[in-house]
Parts: structure tokens; sequence; C-alpha cells
């Protein structure tokens, strides 16, 4: 996300180092690098000029005022304030104030509103203690209620459908006397979508937003369309008003364009961005997080925020006393991985941290890192993985033929397990030092391009 973008900033700053101040000559001309970075991740070019006239002005304005600071970092905070404002400032949240609160999403086919959807239940129901439903209003695509329904399964949340009614507007209205009776305090109504914005769909969009009155109206863009989307927001926020955006697929190849573009052209802030399919990496958007990633900051806020939500206190203590003994065991490290992984993708969590992103923006890290080390761990018995002390060589063959690796695979894992526990001991007895090896087992990150 946002790669290109942070390598091209990162190069128009690099104009400024070595150099004793600010001047109108440098200014100038790390300013016409920023701007056509801008355009080049796909920003409207007027946009793009005025945030750089902006930017320009204010390093004029403080050169010979913050004498102190180096040049470069001057301008890289310069920068980060007016990104922050051109993104909306501050965060704003969802509006669910109602018996029930009604949330309406709309936007394109394919721009991700039923897996948005889904998300959003999921986030309200485990982090704002609510009773969602889903209601499926797409009457047009079959596949969009069988999607529906089984995100609804998934995330164990209420589906309002009706298969026969090819009627949106009765199926939502008669999706809240449903809420009302079973008691669901809110409603999220997944509307149709097309290929392209045409007034049969427009029409649809805004008679339900009539009959409804819904408290939240979000409209859903694909952050992969780039310009597109802007334009398309635009379009639909001229037609129902909405009161916020969703942008999803940050994760593809993206230029993030919308992301930085959306604010500015509708006056409407983004309020949630979406990664991946799993119905946990929706976030809440915060313009000063999203800038600091941006500009290579990273973003530890949302790191330890998200590391926070799978922290278990008795379990941390239970570990504890184990480390210490020198007790820590297979199924330990399995249950670390879980935790893990229920953070989110593994790469985004690493860029969070600042320099990280950057460190390891070449290596390939997915989610399936850790298969080949879990893949080890399932193939032993239940007494080897409490007991890694078992592990002779007849064992590790047995385990090999089971998960498919070679014993040097299993070697090297066991041996960097065997590190890594030794470390952890030392470190809680206080005679070690705060690191430890990395755990891959030979099925981690590779640089791309690299063949052993």
């Amino acid at each position: 996300m946002f790669e290109n973008l942070q390598d091209r900033l990162e190069g128009a700053f690099k104009n400024l180092s070595g150099q004793g101040t600010l001047t109108e000559i440098n200014i100038a001309q790390s300013v016409k690098e920023i701007r056509r970075a801008l355009v080049a991740a796909d920003v409207n070019y007027k946009i793009a000029k005025e945030f750089t006239d902006k930017v320009k002005e204010e390093a004029l304005g403080t050169r010979n005022i913050l004498k102190a600071v180096k040049p470069g970092e001057l301008m890289i905070k310069i920068v980060q304030d007016e990104m922050i404002e051109l993104m909306g400032g501050q965060s704003v949240g969802i509006n669910i104030k109602a018996n029930p609160g009604i949330v309406l999403v709309s936007g394109l086919q394919g721009s991700g509103k039923t897996t948005f959807s889904g998300k959003l239940a999921h986030y309200l129901k485990n982090k704002k203690g609510k009773r969602p439903l889903l209601v499926a209003c797409d009457v047009y695509r079959p596949a969009a209620i069988n999607q529906i329904t089984v995100l609804s399964e998934q995330i164990g949340v209420a589906v309002y459908k009706e298969i026969e009614n090819k009627n949106p507007v009765q199926i939502a209205l008669n999706a809240v006397e449903y809420a009302k009776q079973n008691r669901h305090d809110v409603v999220i109504v997944d509307t149709a979508g097309r290929l392209a914005v045409d007034e049969e769909m427009m029409e649809e969009i805004e008679n339900i937003k009539t009959s409804l009155q819904p408290t939240e109206t979000l409209f859903v863009v694909d952050a992969m369309t780039g310009q597109d989307a802007v334009n398309t927001a635009k379009a639909f926020n001229e037609r129902i008003n909405f009161d916020g955006v969703v942008v999803t697929k940050l994760d593809g190849d993206t230029r993030g364009g919308a992301a930085l573009s959306i604010k500015y052209t509708v006056g409407k802030p983004i309020k949630f961005v979406s990664m991946g399919e799993k119905m946990d990496t929706l976030d809440v958007f915060y313009p000063e997080r999203m800038a600091q990633r941006i500009l290579g900051m990273g973003d530890i806020v949302s790191f330890v925020e998200k590391a926070q939500e799978q922290f278990d206190e008795e379990e941390a203590k239970r570990l504890e006393k184990k480390i210490k003994k020198n007790k820590f065991d297979f199924n330990d490290f399995l249950s670390q991985l879980n935790q893990i992984r229920k953070m989110g993708d593994l790469k985004s969590l690493i860029g969070m941290i600042p320099g990280m992103g950057k460190a390891l923006k070449d290596v390939d890290i997915d989610d399936g890192a850790f298969s080949k080390v879990e893949s080890i761990i399932f193939s032993m018995t239940p007494q080897e993985r409490g007991n890694p002390e078992l592990l002779n060589m007849s064992r590790k063959k047995r385990i090999a033929r089971g998960c498919g690796q070679s014993i040097h695979d299993i070697n090297a894992f066991i041996k960097q397990f065997d590190q890594m526990r030794k470390m952890m001991h030392k470190m809680s007895t206080g005679r070690g030092f705060p690191g430890m090896p990395g755990m891959g087992g030979g099925g981690g990150g590779r640089r791309k391009g690299f063949r052993r």
C-alpha cells in the first residue's frame, strides 16, 4: 500500500539532505517532486497542485523561524500536516444512535459492498457490543444473497432476506420491523450495484434512502480504481448525499490516489478502510496515522491497539511461569502464532512498525509464512508437542513423513525453536538481551528473485 508514493516522496525529501537550510530554490525543487509523486499516485492534478502550493507557502514561511530543524525533517513535518488536513484532519465516527440504527451501504458492483457489510457487522458485534442484522437488498444477483448468508454464518450474525420479493425498498422496511421485534440494535442494508453509474441504480438507492431514513449512509469505493473512484463518489454524493466513505482493497496494487483525494472532492470523510477478505480486517480511518504510513513512519499506535485486542492477561501469566522454568513448548508456540494471526495480515502489521515497512519492502511475507512450521507441529504427537526433548531422530523421521518436509527442515526448525526458547528463558531471568532469533523453519519471508 502506497509503496510507490512512499519511494517518490522519500526522493523528494532526499534533495534537501546535506543542505543547511531551506531556500526558495530547494523548496521549489522538492515541491515539484512532491507534486509529481502525488500525480503518479493518481491524485488529480488540481488537488496535487493546491496541496503543494500550501506546502510551499508553509515552507517559505517557516524557513527562517525553525532554523534548528534540519531542512528534510522540516519538509516532512509540513507535508505530513498538510496530508492530514487533505484527508480530513481527524477521525469521524459512524452514527448508529437510533433504535435501531440503520446503515445504508451503497457503491458500484465489485467495489466490495457485501464483504464490507459483513466486516462492519463483525466490527459492531465484537468491538461495540451490538446485535447487528444484515439485510440482503441486492435482488438482482442471487450470488449476492448467497454471499451475505455465508458471511453471516461465518461471523455469527443474523441475516434478513426475502427470496421471492424483488422490491428492495419493501425488503429494507420489512427488515427494520424484524429488527425491532428481535432486539437487533443496528440494521446494515447491503444494496445492489452496477458496473457503472446509471439512472436506474441511482433512482433505486434514492428510493431506499428516502423510505428508510438511515442514520448513516456509506459509499464503498475500490481503491484500485484510482481517480475513477473519486468521480464515482462525486456522482453518488450528488444523488444520495452520503455521510462517509469506505475505501476497500487497500492491500492491493493500489497507488492510493482515492484515499488522498476523496475528502477534498466530495467533502465527506473516509470512515473505514478495508484490506483483504478476512472479516476482522476493517479499520477505522485515522488521517494522522495514514499520513504517517504514507511517509514511511509506520503506525505504532494501530499496531499496539491490535496487539491489545488479542492480549490475554491470564494466558500471559501462565506463559511467563513456563518460560521462567524453561518449559515453553510447541503448544505454547502454536498459541502465540494464532494470536499473531488474529491481529491481521502479517505484512501490513510489520508495515505499522516504524522503519520495518521500508526494510522489508522486497521481502515476500504472507499469511502462509507460518504454514510450514504449523505442519511440522501438527505432525507431532500430543506428548511430543508438550515435551520437545522427546524428539530423537526416529521421531523426526516420522514427523518429516507426516508433513512432507525434509529432515533438514525439521532439524532447522527445532534448532531455531530451541534457540528462541533459551533466549526467552534468559530474558525472563534477567540474563539475556531484548532480541530473539527469527522463527521460520525455512518457510518464512524471502527476498524476491532470490534462489537457494
